[in-house]
């Protein structure tokens, strides 16, 4: 215990926002529940100053931080280690809405406001922030931008990334960096928004974001398609595309097992199609009238019965069907979890070689562990797959993990570079993949990382032991 340490934070936050001991799992214990540590203690600042004085005091101590917004990562960077001497810095206090500059199309926000509130206060001014992802009512802008979050619509939109003017960080040395420019040109040197964003806590704590904002689409269509193969998904897509241009916001593949799971485990999701090998769910936005996306839409799934590209098609006729079916389209990670643990994968490869990707590593699997089964959805616009494995029906599912988890990341992987792709497109390394990019990435790109790392915190206070570094988090007993 570091008392001194510890009444200096009290003395910065506010005794009620520094705490230690008793049940601190909300902040210890991932979302997947599969790394647990111990932190000193967890603050909770209210304004970007309180961030910047908490790092001058922990600098001043040696201590070392792991930043936290919603604590929905599903890698392990979040939480820390188990030693009881990382503190705990949780960033939701800090969830003002600053700004909507509606002429400029952005708007200023602190790290720690949930995406959702986000998604309401531009809508609420009749805008459009497109970041979209399952965890929205949870997860935190800071958090978002720090793994470089992807979700539904980065076919249209792009990563957060993208959608990120400027930023406000707080250094290791508890400096604050005002980097809150709404400005979309501005070449004045190093763009150390994109250092930090995609940094995972790393480098420096993120306390605010100005964010691109979009007008909002005047009628959205939404329809599931039953195709046969992914190769006819990837000709549906390219229709789709050909079609609608850039009023193709959403493109997402789902697996008949995958579906097969929703219906065994929420048997009240209405389905609206029979089963299929694949299914497809795409959505449209235009900016003209209902009208006009209807007849655009209905032209495009037209085309590609007629290219025998779909064999059924099913659209929403009202925005609580369309709900339904994102809402069938959610589910899939929820239905998971229910059937039991599962080696989970969120790659990406060119989107023409998932076929190809798909087909030759779904067989090697058969090959070294019969009667696995793959839990295959995600992001086919972006040629972004969650390629998970579940245990053999029967099967312990924890004993499955325990003795082939990491025979079946290596095969994924290496099918994965086969194909050109990354082991991580959306979610990051943080503690779980972190070996994996130490042995995949070239070490010319490494040895760029850590330069950085060194040159920006030199004392390895940031977060340390994800993505670079030492002393992985360890895993949940």
């Amino acid at each position: 215990m570091n008392a001194p340490l510890l009444d200096t934070l009290r003395a910065a936050v506010g005794a009620p926002h520094v705490l230690v001991g008793g049940d601190l799992s909300a902040w210890e214990l991932d979302w997947r529940k599969r790394y647990r540590g111990q932190a000193l203690a967890v603050v909770r600042p209210g304004s970007t100053q309180e961030v910047a004085t908490v790092v001058q005091a922990c600098a001043a101590h040696g201590v070392a931080i792991v930043p936290q917004g919603g604590n929905t990562g599903l890698v392990g960077g979040s939480v820390p280690d188990a030693s009881g001497t990382q503190l705990l810095l949780s960033l939701q206090r800090l969830n003002r809405v600053r700004e909507i500059d509606a002429a400029n199309l952005t708007m200023t926000v602190d790290a720690g406001c949930v995406l959702q509130a986000v998604q309401e206060a531009a809508a609420a001014q009749s805008l459009l922030f497109p970041l979209s992802l399952a965890a929205e009512g949870s997860c935190t802008i800071g958090g978002n931008l720090a793994t470089n979050a992807g979700g539904t619509q980065v076919l249209r939109y792009g990563n957060a990334r993208e959608l990120c003017l400027g930023l406000e960080v707080v250094t290791p040395a508890g400096e604050v960096w005002n980097g809150l420019s709404g400005l979309r040109k501005d070449n004045t040197g190093y763009d150390l928004r994109d250092l930090y964003i995609g940094s995972e806590g790393t480098l420096g704590i993120i306390t605010a974001a100005t964010l691109k904002l979009y007008p909002q689409p005047a009628a959205k269509v939404t329809a599931l398609a039953a195709v046969g193969s992914l190769e006819q998904a990837v000709g549906l897509l390219q229709c789709a595309q050909a079609r609608l241009g850039a009023g193709l916001t959403g493109f997402e593949v789902m697996g008949g097992f995958a579906l097969e799971l929703v219906a065994k485990h929420f048997p009240q999701i209405r389905q609206p199609l029979a089963p299929s090998p694949w299914m497809v769910l795409l959505e449209q936005s235009d900016t003209e009238s209902e009208v006009h996306a209807r007849t655009l839409f209905e032209s495009m799934l037209e085309a590609a019965l007629e290219q025998e590209l779909i064999t059924d098609a099913a659209v929403a006729e009202s925005i609580d069907q369309s709900r339904s079916l994102w809402h069938l389209r959610e589910s899939i990670p929820l239905a998971q979890a229910e059937e039991g643990l599962n080696i989970k994968h969120d790659i990406s490869v060119p989107v023409s070689r998932i076929p190809s990707f798909v087909a030759q590593t779904d067989a090697r699997l058969a090959q070294a562990f019969p009667g696995a089964r793959l839990v295959n959805f995600g992001h086919l616009g972006d040629g972004n797959l969650h390629y998970n494995v579940q245990a053999p029906e029967g099967t312990s599912a924890a004993e499955f993990l325990r003795e082939h988890e990491a025979q079946v990341n290596e095969l994924v992987y290496d099918a994965v570079a086969a194909h050109s792709g990354s082991i991580s497109a959306e979610h990051g390394i943080g503690a779980l993949k972190r070996e994996e990019l130490t042995r995949r990435k070239s070490a010319v790109a490494l040895g760029l990382m850590r330069s950085i790392k060194q040159a920006l915190d030199p004392d390895n206070r940031m977060n340390p032991g994800r993505m670079l570094g030492s002393a992985p988090t360890a895993p949940a007993p």
